[in-house]
Order: C-alpha cells, then structure tokens, then sequence
C-alpha cells in the first residue's frame, strides 16, 4: 500500500513537471517572426561608421549586410585558408546584396556599390593600373569587369568607368535585394609572369564597397571581397572535378584538415578599397572621378547621335544603344566580316571567334535552342532575339514638332526619364544633349512648368507637343518648351 501511494506521488510530480516545461512552448514562434538567417547561419556585416566620417555630430548608422557570390567554393581549401571559388570567363554570375537590419533608418535614401575585380597579391596590387593598362593594349573594346543588364534585378542605375576597366558602380534601394549579374571577361593565366603553358594563374577577389549619399557625401557602410579564379570557358568546372577527385582519395582525417564544398560564396569583412595604402588604390580611384559613365537610364535605349557624343572609340561594343543594335539587323547574304562585326556591334564580341567561320545565312539557320545550347541559356536567349529583330517595346511614346514646321517625329523613351528626354531631344536638335539646360511643359493660363521624371510618368501615351527652343541668359546653352 505503501508503495502504491509513492509510485502514484512520484507519476503526479512528473507529470506536473513536464507540464510546467512546456508550458511556454510555441511563445515564441507565436509572438515574432522566424529569423532564417539564424538557422542557415550566413554571414552578416555590422559595421559602424568610422570617426572620419560623422558630420554635425549626427549619430553613427548601425546596419547588416548578406553578401553572397551564387558560385559553389573549392573543396580543396584547408581549415586555415580563405575560401576560393573557380569562374568561367565570359559567364554571368549572381552577386546577390541585402540589407538586413535597419531598414528603416535608409527610407528614401539609396546605396552606392562599387564592385571591382583587384588582385589578391600584394605585389601584384602595386602594379594593378599597369597590368590593366598592358591588359586593354591587347583586348581592344572589352572590360575586365562588366555588368550583364538582363540578368540583373533591382538596380536603379549603373556606371562604367572609361579608364577602371575593373569596376562597376551601381546604386539601389535599402529597400529591395539587388541581384546583380557580372562577367569576367580576363583569365587568371593573362597576368602571369611567363607564359610557358600551364600557369596555376594567379589569384583575383571581387571587391565590395557600399557607400550611402548623404548630403552630396559617401559615408562608408561596408567593404567585402572573396578570392576568385577564372578559367576559359568551362575550365572551372574541370577544375572543380579535378578538385573533388583529389580530395576523394584522401583518408577521412585528411579530409578533417579540408573545408567542405559550398554552394554560394560568402564574403569576408575587409577595409574600403580606396583606403589601402599605394599607388595603385590613389591613382584607380581619382581616374575614376574623372571619368564619363554610361547610366543604366541612357545605356538601355539612346539615340545614335546621343551614342556618338559620349562615347569613345576604344569602349565602343559597350555603348551601342538597345535600339541601334536591334535595327542593325543581320542579313542571309552577308560576309563572314560583316557577320563579326555584326556581332560586336551588339555586344557578343566573347564569341566572335567561335562564328568566325558563320556567315549571315549559317547564323540565321541556327534556331533558338541551338543557340543556348552554345551560349548558354541568358547569351543564347538574348542573340535570338537580336538575330530575329525584336524591338522593346517603349514605355512611353510622343510626338513632337519644331517651332515653324509642321513634321512631327516620334520619341520613343524606354523609361520616362528626363535624362532620356534630352537625349532624343538633342538628337532631334541636333545640338551635344549637354546644351539643353531643361525642359519645360507649359500648362493651364500658359505658366510653364518643370518637367521631372515624375510628370513624365504620368504624361498620356501619344501626346502630341510643339517644341519652342530658348537660348538662356548664359547664351550657350537652351530650354526646351513642351506646348
């Protein structure tokens, strides 16, 4: 009996136990949001605002980044090693940018980032302006680095540099997560000492700064960069075959010393670019300043007198407008030349040397999955459309008539950006865009109004305008007027 009561005292305590132990389960799934992040533990950068950039005493800006390559990693890296990941040359790849925390704090605000392709070697750092310099004498018209526009998703707008053939600058919203395509278009073997026939290349890293503009001013929020290697065209793959060959034949206490294989590439906290010590982060940066971009907003669609104003011959094949490239259409009966040239002028000269021996009507036979299976799928999408003529169709479309004539001409704008309006407008005029000061769009009791990226948005399609030319007071330059 006596027993019976303690067995029965004993299964009550427990129970009661158990009960208070999960009590609180659930809480705290019910009460906030699942942090993913936690569990895929990806790493995330909180740096602060250093000193040198606080102004007016304003607080300093806390913030957390995710920047991540979507290229899998070497598995033959040791524990003690930085991780290196092996591209293809040529290949677009996704560089993905999130901000994580503090959204708040960036509304109405945007991120300038500055992606750069350097040198992983210290003493090849030194010489880096040289090597690029030594690198354009014989890839005439091609970028180190270069951005693939399709392909990326949430950039407001992007610059090249003319003289940084290894940098792109783009700007986004705090708000979105930027999904930004690039290509590496030189191999690790071109800047070898002696080229003798199987180099191991040397080493390069994507370098990462972000920027906020505030008040006309940079204020440095982050800086990363991973260690890549790029090979010819499917070279990488070999070499990761070669690498998980190797490391299968090790024993498991081998392999204890090795990291493992990852499908993306995280990046690793670094300091700025341009606050390295040397002659090459100084020199890079200032031509940098000094040079003339090409913004996403007059890259996609510009006219060809707009295209001849603000480009040069060397970075030509990366300034040739949307719609030139689609009107240029490929004919049965053109040369082998004329069918290389063809494809420089729109952006494929990567695979000249693959067509050399095409003419226009081999080219034209191909179809469209004959295509993505020699390209690729983003490569081989985008030369179908061009070999088919496809035109984009424009956002928005007006008609416009000088002052005195009574022929009107069709401005077809892609975005309805200001910037674009001047172009086509200069082009019209036939005047350098940068001599149209602004445009103007008279409204109600013929006050004259502004005109923003905003009116422009909301403009009807097909609205029909009388254009009156002004010259300013400063005599060399003019308004537009929208009647």
């Amino acid at each position: 009996m006596a027993w019976s009561v303690y067995t029965q005292n004993l299964e009550d305590g427990l129970v009661a136990e158990f009960d208070t132990n999960l009590s609180g389960l659930g809480t705290e799934l019910g009460t906030g949001a699942y942090n993913m992040s936690e569990v895929l533990a990806l790493p995330m950068f909180k740096p602060e605002m250093s000193g040198q950039h606080d102004q007016g005493g304003d607080p300093k800006i806390t913030c957390g980044f995710q920047c991540l390559l979507n290229a899998a990693t070497s598995p033959a890296c040791k524990l003690s090693e930085e991780t290196i990941t092996y591209l293809n040359q040529g290949v677009p790849y996704e560089l993905k940018l999130n901000l994580m925390d503090n959204v708040k704090e960036f509304e109405g605000k945007q991120i300038k980032t500055q992606v750069r392709v350097v040198f992983s070697d210290k003493r090849l750092q030194f010489t880096e302006r040289e090597q690029i310099q030594e690198w354009k004498k014989t890839h005439l018209g091609e970028r180190i680095l270069d951005i693939d526009v399709p392909l990326s998703y949430g950039i407001r707008s992007f610059s090249l540099g003319e003289e940084e053939l290894n940098m792109v600058e783009f700007f986004w919203d705090p708000a979105d997560t930027v999904q930004f395509f690039f290509k590496v278009n030189c191999i690790s073997t071109e800047f070898t000492a002696k080229k003798h026939g199987g180099e191991k290349g040397v080493v390069f890293r994507i370098h990462v700064d972000n920027y906020l503009q505030q008040d006309n001013t940079n204020i440095h929020l982050f800086s990363a960069s991973c260690q890549i290697k790029v090979f010819k065209p499917k070279g990488a793959d070999r070499k990761h075959k070669t690498d998980r060959d190797k490391m299968e034949k090790k024993t498991l206490d081998e392999k204890a010393k090795y990291q493992p294989s990852y499908e993306c590439t995280m990046f690793k906290q670094c300091e700025p670019y341009n606050a390295r010590q040397g002659p090459v982060a100084s020199n890079n940066h200032n031509s940098f300043e000094h040079s003339s971009f090409s913004s996403l907003e007059n890259s996609l669609l510009r006219s060809p007198l707009g295209n001849s104003l603000h480009s040069s011959p060397i970075h030509e094949p990366h300034r040739v407008p949307h719609s030139e490239c689609e009107g240029d259409v490929l004919h049965p009966n053109s040369t082998m030349e004329e069918t290389s040239d063809w494809l420089k002028q729109n952006r494929f000269q990567n695979y000249c040397k693959l067509f050399q021996n095409f003419c226009g009507s081999d080219l034209l036979r191909l179809g469209k999955d004959d295509l993505i299976q020699i390209m690729g799928a983003a490569d081989g999408i985008r030369l179908n459309n061009a070999l088919q003529g496809r035109h984009v169709r424009p956002k928005l479309t007006i008609y416009v008539c000088q002052e005195q004539q009574q022929v009107y001409h069709a401005l077809y704008l892609d975005r309805p950006l200001v910037s674009e309006l001047q172009q086509k407008l200069a082009a019209l005029y036939e005047e350098p865009v940068h001599k149209i000061s602004r445009v103007l769009r008279q409204g109600p009791t013929g006050i004259r109004v502004l005109v923003s990226n905003e009116m422009l948005q909301n403009i009807p399609e097909e609205s029909v305008f009388v254009l009156q030319a002004l010259t300013d007071p400063e005599g060399d330059t003019y308004t537009i007027v929208m009647k």
